[in-house]
């Protein structure tokens, strides 16, 4: 029985979930569809998953993440790289920095953002000199995906008192 189920997926005819423009395929309720044609997760908030249904929940915490909870998260973690990053990297760190972040947007796990990801760095280069310039640029690679959603975009100039050294007011201290 269950290896009916296995053959079941393996066979599956699901459309494919990329128009040939490129562009995510987008179920009726216009939640996203993964390349195998099925609701991608995290590629979705919980919203618009709940959206399909009558009953509003809650996300469960012991749940994987959508699309909204894998993105903050996301960039907590990206932004605290840059604010451990030294001021002055040597070329081996540099190096690290570049490959790691290359390998980040083939690796994230919503497929449309990692393909935006990955054209938004071909574009803009990581920029590694400095912890400054680290910041600098990713608080912009931020700020792009911040336009995209129609959110408000971050003083740049602040990023490293946001994500290094704590407010000026005292306020983290």
């Amino acid at each position: 029985m269950a290896d009916d189920t296995r053959e079941n997926e393996t066979k599956s005819t699901a459309a494919p979930a990329v128009f040939p423009s490129g562009k995510p395929t987008r179920n009726a309720q216009g939640v996203i569809l993964g390349k195998d044609g099925k609701p991608c997760r995290s590629c979705n908030s919980f919203a618009s998953f709940t959206s399909q249904t009558k009953k509003i929940t809650k996300s469960d915490p012991q749940c994987p993440p959508d699309v909204e909870q894998l993105g903050r998260s996301t960039w907590t973690f990206l932004h605290t790289l840059t604010a451990s990053y030294p001021a002055n990297p040597t070329p081996s760190e540099q190096s690290n920095v570049q490959q790691f972040m290359g390998l980040f947007g083939k690796l994230y796990p919503c497929w449309v953002c990692a393909e935006d990801f990955q054209d938004w760095m071909a574009k803009n280069k990581v920029r590694t000199e400095s912890r400054d310039e680290f910041g600098r640029w990713m608080c912009e690679a931020h700020n792009e995906v911040n336009r995209k959603l129609g959110k408000r975009e971050f003083d740049c100039g602040k990023w490293e008192e946001r994500w290094r050294t704590g407010w000026k007011n005292g306020s983290c201290d």
